[in-house]
C-alpha cells in the first residue's frame, strides 16, 4: 500500500500529561510502515464534557503511513494501553488518548472508527494544533482547518511556548 498522510490527536490530563503526550508522539514514530512527519506545539486546554477534572495537554501529529485505517487505530489503542489508559466513562480523565482525525481524504464510518473524526471540526483543542501543522487541509464535509478554527470558541485553549508554561 502506498503511504498516506494521517493526522492523530493526542491528549492527556493524568500522570504528568506533558510527558504522556511527548511519549505518545515518540511512540507514533515507532509504528511499523509509518513515519512521523510533523507535530504541533503542546496546548493546555480546559476539559470538554465532564468538567470536574484537570486541564488537558493536547497536540496533533502527522504521519505518513501504509497501515490501513483499522490497523492504525489498533496500533493507537495499543499505545494507549501501554501508557495506562483506562476507559471509565465518556470524557473521563486519562493518561493518554490517541485519535485518528484524518486519513488522507477518506470518509468512512464503521464500528469504532469514523473518519474524519466526529466533532473535530467543532473543537478548538483539536483545530488549534492541527492548524499549526496543516492549516490548509480540508476536513471532508466541513471545510479548511484554518477557517474552521476562526469560528470556534477557542477560550480555554493556550499554546505552550516555553518550558515554564509546561511546568
Amino acid at each position: 500500500m502506498t503511504p498516506v498522510t494521517a493526522y492523530i490527536a493526542l491528549g492527556a490530563n493524568l500522570e504528568d500529561p506533558v510527558a504522556q503526550v511527548q511519549a505518545g508522539i515518540a511512540a507514533l514514530a515507532t509504528l511499523p510502515r509509518t513515519q512521523l512527519v510533523a507535530q504541533s506545539s503542546l496546548y493546555r486546554t480546559a476539559p470538554v464534557g465532564y468538567a470536574d477534572q484537570p486541564d488537558f495537554i493536547n497536540a496533533v501529529a502527522a504521519v505518513d503511513t501504509a497501515l490501513t485505517p483499522r490497523e492504525l487505530l489498533d496500533a493507537l489503542l495499543a499505545i494507549e494501553i501501554d501508557h495506562g489508559r483506562v476507559r471509565q466513562f465518556a470524557n473521563a480523565p486519562r493518561t493518554l488518548d490517541l485519535d485518528v482525525l484524518l486519513y488522507a481524504d477518506l470518509q468512512m464510518h464503521e464500528e469504532g472508527l469514523t473518519i474524519p473524526h466526529p466533532r473535530m471540526h467543532e473543537r478548538a483543542f483539536v483545530l488549534a494544533p492541527l492548524a499549526e501543522i496543516a492549516p490548509h487541509w480540508v476536513i471532508p464535509g466541513h471545510g479548511k482547518v484554518s477557517e474552521l478554527l476562526r469560528v470556534v470558541d477557542s477560550a480555554g485553549v493556550t499554546r505552550l511556548t516555553a518550558q515554564a508554561d509546561v511546568a
